[in-house]
């Protein structure tokens, strides 16, 4: 068989040490042990002297088989975005999200000249939904595109649905289903961003514009999720009208991180935090873990709020979090917790290995994508705390479809308005 190459375009999703995600992106790491395929992975860097992802991601994916080619993102300026980010979790907040998508844009020239210079001829490209632009890429260098989705079944669904139809009710808090399809599946105006439900001009509308539109013309879609969870929104993505791309289920890509051996010099080198859940587990105390990923925008306020239940709780916790800034209430709740709670701030912690963690018996999350998957295969329950974007029906699926956790809501029973 001929050596097929691939260049795997996921740039947006740069993970770097302050990222609570793995570094060890599963989908490159499912290229591993496929001799017959060459990958390549084209990574963003801000400027072509200073590649802080590039040296980390190198480093996390040196037993792996993928080479890493560095794009320099072109100096922009736009105000709320500091020159030098490279990453989405450098970045102040979840607000100027949109602006930096849309600068990326600018990588599609060299993008195109590194694809022209990879020989023998790169078979496809597998890019990331954030990066629309690369369809136009592909096609003017004939290359078939892959959109990889990193979001569940679900979202491509309800996208697809509430794109054909109105709103069938007007108040935020009123239920209404994705009949005639899916019956059961139940939704408010409040588990959608106000940028489904009342559009606005301005940079997010125009680029998830322009995603919606690229995400219709790909080869195929590959989806973040596997058939046990997700076939019947899966057969109706597949089933539609005028051939749109099909979606392929390839996960959970969690799977494909392999646990850390047992006395192997990297499972010796244990970092403070499970260190401490082994002490839990000796002392035979269940621990809660909280995260809510790497771009979670929490205001002082809520992290007060978060901070004043889990020590009224009396319960074990780890929390995992972004530290707010300009907050003093932090040491004194330190203190308050010593001995049962412990912090890990501005810190990349491996997930999936304090999930694994036999002290863990429950997950507090924002709901993101690859948290749900990640508790499922950990078989950890969630409580679902949703901050923003796919995490509100997420955390509604969570409770009411899935059955593996239950999600925080106010009195009034809305997921907004913590």
């Amino acid at each position: 068989m001929k050596t097929q190459q691939v260049a795997i375009c996921k740039l947006i999703e740069n993970v770097t040490p302050q990222g609570t995600g793995n570094p060890r992106n599963p989908l490159q790491r499912q290229t591993k042990c496929d001799e017959d395929f060459i990958f390549h992975l084209l990574k963003m860097s801000n400027t072509a002297d200073n590649y802080e992802n590039s040296a980390f991601i190198r480093q996390s994916l040196s037993d792996t088989k993928p080479s890493v080619v560095d794009l320099t993102l072109p100096k922009f300026t736009h105000p709320d975005i500091l020159q030098g980010i490279e990453s989405v979790d450098k970045l102040p907040s979840f607000s100027p999200f949109f602006a930096f998508a849309n600068q990326t844009k600018l990588l599609q020239p060299e993008f195109e000249r590194v694809l022209e210079s990879l020989h023998p001829d790169v078979n496809c490209i597998i890019s990331d939904a954030f990066f629309p632009w690369s369809l136009e890429s592909a096609s003017k260098l004939n290359i078939p595109r892959y959109e990889f989705n990193p979001a569940s079944n679900l979202t491509l669904t309800i996208f697809d649905i509430l794109s054909n139809q109105n709103f069938p009710v007007d108040s935020n808090d009123e239920l209404f289903s994705l009949a005639p399809k899916f019956p059961n599946i139940q939704l408010t105006k409040n588990d959608l961003e106000p940028k489904m439900t009342d559009p606005q001009p301005g940079e997010a509308t125009d680029f998830l514009s322009d995603m919606f539109s690229a995400s219709s013309k790909p080869n195929n879609i590959i989806s973040n999720s596997f058939c046990g969870l997700e076939s019947e929104f899966e057969d109706y993505l597949n089933s539609r009208e005028n051939s749109p791309p099909k979606v392929r289920s390839v996960g959970p890509l969690c799977l494909a991180a392999a646990p850390k051996v047992a006395n192997s010099d990297e499972h010796k080198k244990k970092p403070t935090w499970i260190q401490w859940l082994d002490e839990m587990l000796d002392d035979e105390k269940p621990v809660l873990y909280v995260a809510f990923g790497s771009l979670a925008e929490i205001t002082i306020e809520q992290f007060r709020e978060l901070a004043i239940g889990l020590e009224d709780s009396g319960g074990n916790f780890l929390w995992v979090l972004r530290l707010p800034p300009g907050d003093e209430f932090i040491g004194e709740f330190e203190e308050k917790i010593k001995g049962r709670g412990l912090l890990v701030k501005n810190q990349w912690v491996d997930q999936l290995e304090i999930l694994r963690h036999d002290s863990v018996n429950g997950f507090m999350s924002h709901c993101g994508w690859n948290s749900v998957l990640e508790s499922i295969c950990e078989s950890v329950p969630l409580l679902g705390f949703p901050i923003a974007t796919n995490q509100y029906w997420n955390a509604r699926m969570v409770e009411e479809h899935y059955g593996i956790g239950v999600k925080v809501v106010t009195r009034n029973g809305a997921v907004r308005g913590f």
